[in-house]
């Protein structure tokens, strides 16, 4: 889908459908919404007092317009609470409006950021752009490349028109527009890694799919096979591979767009394909999902290729221990001890907690850039979906203007983070009688103990650690994100970017 800016008048565009915002009970119409309401005879007063429309959060509601207006609809889509308004809700409406439309075979779209921040006073005209094509990008997506009956292309929205009537607010708005479809799009493009089931996204294809993405973005990349891995010394990276039969890949992406011999940011993630969790087998149920394991290394890639198009001043490293966790004759087993990069030896309590043994090879590697931050994302524990459920993502770190940054970033994008301890209390939980550390320190705090493994590979450097296991999949749609992959870290992590660039 096209997403465009000009200057003009909404209600003079000739388009399928005019969206415009209505806040909850009516309360306060913008002027675009009271000139529409005048020219069709108090159309969307009257849909207010049947009371089935209120204005409630990603309610839509569409009216036609018999001709009044060069449009044929006008979709009133709900804001919430005047009080409460915020870039979210604009985000959640912009999502189930385009969803609407789109079912309703609708081409072309126009809209104005006038009439969805009508309420949010001191909130750039910038930011309000760039949260409407977020919205209505992200979600109109749908993975659908192994339904073979189904014409995807009959009934896609060509066009959504953002209308301003100001010169500086083309400007502003074209400008949000922009760097809001150059992250939506890096969202998708990291949802659809996600969803591919794990026989068409193994370590290699997903080495060539990073490949193709860093040479069409001005990206270096590296890709290191089983013997050069070896060569470094990650025994504990190998000692999750050991049991597929598809090889390993350490994937290096690097983006130079800031000074030259300027301290890079590192963004590291986990990269399993496929989890079985090796000989310490995961119960059938729901291990389908599995593929899912790698969405910290795809989001990584999402984040470089934003990065990249967004051209921001700044270098950065991904990260990504590409293998499978399978069990087999060659796997690793319970009580193997593995030699990590670092040196430090780790025992295997479990080989479902095979994670933290690749990222702790891939951490200590990324202390080779001498960084500014390191930022880890995976989906690492079970424990953080008991903790925090799925809507926060867990964070924990040992910096505290890193773990602040990260903190507004995630309101501001509204992948929000929640902190949880990193004392020194839990390591004693992973110690091992014959090795540096377990890998698992057993079913309490699991969430801290897998944080406090990784804490040992970067010290001397600040980090965050973000555990994304509770909200890296949907299992019902939400606003902007249908089930399967949310992808949940890109915009946040672009958002951190943004900030540091600012």
């Amino acid at each position: 889908m096209k997403v465009s800016v000009k200057r003009g008048t909404v209600l003079q565009e000739n388009v399928d459908a005019i969206l415009v915002g209505i806040h909850e009970n009516g309360t306060g119409f913008s002027p675009l919404v009271q000139e529409i309401n005048r020219l069709l005879s108090r159309s969307i007063s009257k849909v207010l007092e049947r009371k089935g429309f209120t204005g409630k959060p990603e309610q839509i509601e569409v009216i036609g317009t018999g001709g009044a207006i060069p449009a044929a609809y006008v979709f009133l889509c709900g804001l919430g609470k005047a009080e409460k308004a915020g870039l979210e809700q604009v985000r959640q409406a912009m999502g189930r409006a385009s969803l609407r439309a789109k079912e309703m075979g609708l081409k072309t779209l126009a809209t104005s950021t006038a009439t969805f921040g009508f309420r949010l006073e001191g909130v750039p005209i910038k930011d309000v752009g760039y949260a409407m094509a977020e919205g209505a990008i992200l979600g109109l997506y749908r993975f659908s490349k192994y339904k073979v009956k189904e014409d995807t292309n009959s009934r896609n929205i060509e066009e959504l028109r953002v209308v301003e009537e100001e010169r500086n607010g083309v400007r502003e708005a074209e400008e949000g527009v922009i760097q809001g479809r150059i992250v939506a799009e890096s969202v998708n493009f990291a949802r659809d890694l996600i969803n591919h089931p794990a026989n068409d996204m193994t370590p290699a294809i997903l080495a060539e799919t990073a490949k193709r993405m860093a040479a069409a973005n001005k990206i270096k990349c590296t890709v290191l096979s089983r013997p050069q891995i070896g060569r470094l010394g990650m025994g504990a990276f190998l000692g999750v591979a050991k049991g597929s039969q598809e090889p390993p890949k350490f994937i290096i992406l690097e983006y130079n767009g800031g000074k030259r011999g300027g301290k890079p940011i590192v963004v590291v993630g986990k990269s399993i394909t496929f989890d079985s969790g090796g000989i310490s087998l995961k119960p059938s149920e729901g291990m389908g999902k599995m593929k899912y394991d790698m969405s910290g290394g795809a989001i990584t890639l999402g984040v470089l290729r934003a990065a990249s198009m967004l051209r921001l001043p700044l270098n950065l490293v991904g990260l990504l221990p590409a293998t499978e966790n399978m069990p087999s004759g060659t796997a690793s087993r319970p009580g193997d001890v593995l030699r990590s990069m670092s040196g430090r030896t780790i025992e295997i309590i479990s080989t479902d907690a095979e994670g933290r043994l690749a990222l702790a090879d891939a951490l200590f590697y990324a202390t080779r850039y001498k960084p500014r931050w390191i930022i880890d994302i995976a989906t690492l524990t079970g424990a953080c979906v008991v903790a925090l459920g799925n809507h926060a993502t867990g964070m924990l770190g040992n910096d505290e203007e890193l773990k602040e940054r990260v903190v507004k970033a995630g309101e501001k994008a509204w992948e929000r983070v929640w902190e949880m301890p990193l004392w020194d209390d839990y390591f004693e939980q992973i110690k091992s009688p014959i090795a540096d550390m377990k890998n698992s320190g057993g079913r309490e705090g699991g969430v801290m103990t897998a944080a406090i493994l990784l804490s040992k590979f970067v010290e001397g450097y600040p980090w965050v650690h973000l555990d994304i296991a509770g909200v890296a999949w949907n299992d019902k749609e939400r606003a902007y994100s249908p089930v399967g992959a949310s992808a949940i870290g890109v915009r946040l992590i672009a958002q951190l970017l943004m900030d540091a660039c600012s």
